[in-house]
């Protein structure tokens, strides 16, 4: 897998247009602070970390929100991806107009949407934008 971010973005996405009420995602921190900052801003029900009966591998398991029967995330779209890095400074950051939806920003202190990048006055790798 050359893109693991990408694939757990894509998974939750076809969970909801599958209907599913969970998703299975292989773990890792990364993912994991980004599906908790997704639980944080109310696209996602709930995150737990489960692993095997051998203790080897750890899975995330996702509860997908639905409102009205229709999925609260309608897109992704994955910006930065590990053929192209996208990085931005504070100055592009007051640029970055925010619209539906959150921008995600890996910064030094750890993953950030970018109004709260915005307040921290850091710039860094722009990850993905959900709405």
């Amino acid at each position: 897998m050359t893109d693991p971010i990408g694939d757990m973005l894509i998974r939750i996405k076809n969970g909801y247009l599958a209907k599913h009420k969970t998703v299975s995602i292989p773990h890792s921190k990364f993912r994991e602070e980004l599906g908790r900052l997704l639980v944080k801003n109310g696209y996602l029900g709930d995150l737990k970390v489960e692993s095997n009966k051998e203790k080897t591998k750890k899975t995330i398991m996702v509860g997908l929100k639905y409102k009205a029967k229709k999925p609260v995330i309608e897109g992704v779209k994955r910006i930065s991806k590990p053929g192209l890095r996208i990085y931005t400074d504070v100055r592009q950051l007051r640029k970055l107009i925010p619209g539906l939806g959150v921008t995600i920003i890996s910064t030094n202190q750890g993953l950030l949407t970018l109004k709260e990048a915005r307040k921290t006055n850091q710039g860094g790798e722009v990850i993905c934008k959900v709405w």
